[in-house]
């Protein structure tokens, strides 16, 4: 399969009987003659069945078509990253003759263990200027503080940009938490609703909860002009159980993934070119997992302002996406938020002003001293392949059958204090 002059995807596959692999290819073209060709080679096995054992199996080969123009790190070896339905195996398997048995299984590690033994350089850092730190009033003695990351371009822009504001404001100083609905989210804001908004706020269409793919958005690496990581697709393509697929079924987008850390669905669109029919990416939005935050608003079209608040603390409520804006997630400290008495109002609203919780101050995080550094496990890296596999398919000594597949929502991104 091939696609036109302006960058995509052929795939090819060939066989070797002797020691029952596969290898598939994925081939960018160039989206301008400066950039050679990239090509990635996935060697695979057509008879593995423990996927924790091959999850260290991916032999990944990026290099140009053209062996005499070099290879530049940032061209976006491994953009796209299609998976195959069938199982990897170690390389040194491949190399083993027909006749030898086996090495021995090691244990299989949790996702716990798998981000453990993460190595430095499989972790991203955030950056402090994209922290929302919110100071809640202390339980007795105790400190209440929540870290919020905002989203990153070129998601909810609109809103962020409010958000900034409103923290540059001191806007948020002084309102309160005035919602906490069971098993769905915490709102804060102004309960009086009469606290003037600073000036300048955008007023956001709610065409803006969608993102249009454009070219770029799927690469590994950040781009030269400083784009944004998103990782692999997930999909029902993915390493296999006991010969079958790990399901990734998504019933709120065709595909799901990872943009700069965030859980995002995906669309495609069937484009004709050259005679075959190509899966195109087409619209791409955020997804509402347990911790995301989102914009208050009214009804439509009102897509709010950023001045109301929440985070989801219950089941993820996936109906949500594309209907509210999506600005971020806690990182630190949902649990100030999770653990608040639930309202006994109409959807879990406070009925007295002596029920909500005030908020001391909103800052953001460059502005905070002594505030941890922060990081992600990086969403291409093989230490985040590992645990999205384990986190479908459980094989520690505690479980006895591998669920075979995860939603988006259950493979939480890793979030850790710099060491």
């Amino acid at each position: 399969m091939e696609t036109g002059a302006g960058g995509g995807w052929r795939s090819g596959r060939d066989s070797n009987p002797r020691y029952a692999f596969d290898v598939y290819s994925l081939s960018r073209r160039a989206p301008s003659t400066t950039r050679p060709p990239l090509r990635m080679s996935l060697i695979v096995s057509r008879n593995a069945r423990d996927v924790n054992q091959a999850i260290n199996q991916i032999a990944l080969e990026c290099r140009p078509l053209n062996a005499e123009s070099g290879f530049r790190k940032g061209l976006g070896c491994g953009t796209l990253t299609l998976m195959k339905r069938i199982a990897l195996v170690p390389l040194a398997a491949l190399l083993m003759g027909a006749g030898e048995p086996p090495a021995p299984a090691k244990p299989a590690l949790s996702p716990g263990e798998i981000v453990a033994a993460a190595p430095a350089a499989d972790w991203a850092a955030i950056a402090p200027s994209d922290l929302m730190v919110m100071d809640l009033a202390p339980l007795g003695a105790k400190p209440r503080r929540v870290v919020i990351q905002l989203m990153p371009a070129p998601f909810s822009q609109g809103w962020v940009s409010n958000i900034r504001k409103l923290v540059a404001a001191r806007w948020y100083d002084g309102v309160s938490v005035n919602r906490v609905q069971d098993n769905y989210v915490v709102q804060w804001g102004d309960a009086s609703e009469k606290k003037a908004l600073p000036e300048g706020l955008a007023v956001v269409p709610q065409s803006e909860y969608i993102t249009t793919f454009k070219d770029g958005m799927f690469e590994r690496f950040a781009d030269d002009e400083g784009g944004h990581q998103i990782a692999h697709l997930l999909s029902d393509h993915e390493p296999s159980v006991d010969g079958k697929p790990t399901r990734f079924d998504d019933p709120y987008a065709t595909n799901i993934s990872f943009a700069g850390g965030f859980p995002v669905g995906l669309n495609f669109t069937m484009q004709h070119d050259r005679g075959n029919y190509v899966h195109v990416p087409n619209d791409v939005w955020p997804s509402h997992c347990y911790g995301m935050v989102g914009v208050g608003r009214n009804m439509p079209p009102d897509t709010g302002t950023g001045a109301e608040l929440y985070t989801v603390i219950g089941h993820a409520p996936r109906h949500l996406d594309r209907n509210i804006a999506l600005v971020g997630r806690v990182i630190e400290g949902i649990e100030h938020l999770s653990s608040l008495p639930r309202g006994t109002g109409a959807l879990g609203f406070y009925e007295s002003a002596e029920e909500r919780v005030p908020i001391l101050s909103v800052r953001m995080g460059n502005e905070v001293a002594g505030l941890p550094r922060y990081q992600y496990l990086f969403t291409e890296s093989t230490s985040f392949a590992a645990y999205a596999d384990a986190r479908a398919n459980r094989r520690d000594a505690f479980f006895i059958h591998p669920a075979g597949g995860a939603d988006i929502c259950n493979i939480p991104v890793p979030v850790r204090q710099v060491p």
